[in-house]
């Protein structure tokens, strides 16, 4: 083997937070002093690699000197202090009330991954989104007008649409949030989730949009035009951190992984 030298794109303040929480996780744990084979700090290094350039965990161990089980065990410890830092969506919706957000935009994502075992009653599997003909999970992501990601959900299977995926962690939230202050920007995947949700319309019985009366074909084009920060915001967050592009872990650890990303 050839050995290289290489430079992590992440500034170093990012590492050093990620270093942080990590020592204080080993202090709460009860972990000896010079017992582990990383330092945080590297360990911190290790986890970020994998979040930036997707890359396969036993390469990583190699590289840091570790075994792929202590690879594996390291990674979801990084995982798991920086998902806890998520702030919570009751948080962020009280925030953008405080700060006079106009609104917030909603929108799902899937998260491939590698195919994994479970049959749905139908038959069909359980993490095989058919809309994106593809295996992985769903994500709800709330983003703010100038495109910053505000929130992440935890993951549900491919298959759930995203009006279920919403009913189940943001709209008891964002419905209370919209009758005091800022209401929600979605697309027509979210017809029916109710007051303060504002989705394009469609035409009855599979008709054209160009049925539909000239007001409301405008309201459709000013939700549309609103939505696209947000769909932005998902696509630097993927961009940023690349191991959202594809997971190779587990699917359910979908949202833990999309929340420690952001």
């Amino acid at each position: 083997m050839v050995s290289h030298s290489a430079t992590l794109d992440v500034p170093r303040i990012v590492v050093q937070f990620l270093a942080r929480l990590l020592a204080a996780h080993r202090r709460a744990i009860g972990t000896p002093h010079g017992s582990r084979a990383l330092t945080p700090f590297r360990q911190a290094v290790f986890v970020l690699r994998w979040f930036r350039e997707r890359g396969c965990v036993h390469c990583l161990a190699r590289d840091a000197s570790i075994s792929q089980a202590t690879g594996y065990r390291y990674l979801h410890e990084g995982i798991d202090v920086l998902a806890a830092e998520a702030v919570d969506l009751e948080d962020v919706l009280e925030r953008r009330l405080a700060d006079g957000t106009p609104y917030v935009i909603l929108d799902g994502t899937l998260v491939r991954s590698d195919r994994a075992a479970g049959l749905r009653e139908t038959g069909t599997h359980w993490w095989y989104a058919k809309k994106n003909h593809a295996f992985g999970g769903n994500v709800q992501v709330l983003a703010a007008p100038n495109g910053d990601v505000l929130w992440v959900s935890p993951v549900e299977p491919g298959s759930t649409p995203d009006i279920t995926c919403a009913q189940r962690h943001a709209l008891p939230a964002l419905h209370r949030a919209a009758a005091r202050g800022p209401p929600a920007i979605a697309d027509k995947g979210y017809r029916g989730a109710g007051i303060g949700i504002h989705h394009p319309a469609f035409p009855r019985h599979h008709g054209r949009e160009a049925d539909l009366h000239i007001n409301t074909r405008t309201r459709n084009a000013l939700i549309r035009g609103l939505r696209g920060p947000g769909e932005r915001a998902i696509a630097q967050l993927k961009q940023r951190w690349r191991a959202l592009q594809h997971v190779t872990l587990s699917p359910e650890r979908i949202g833990a992984i999309a929340q420690a990303a952001l």
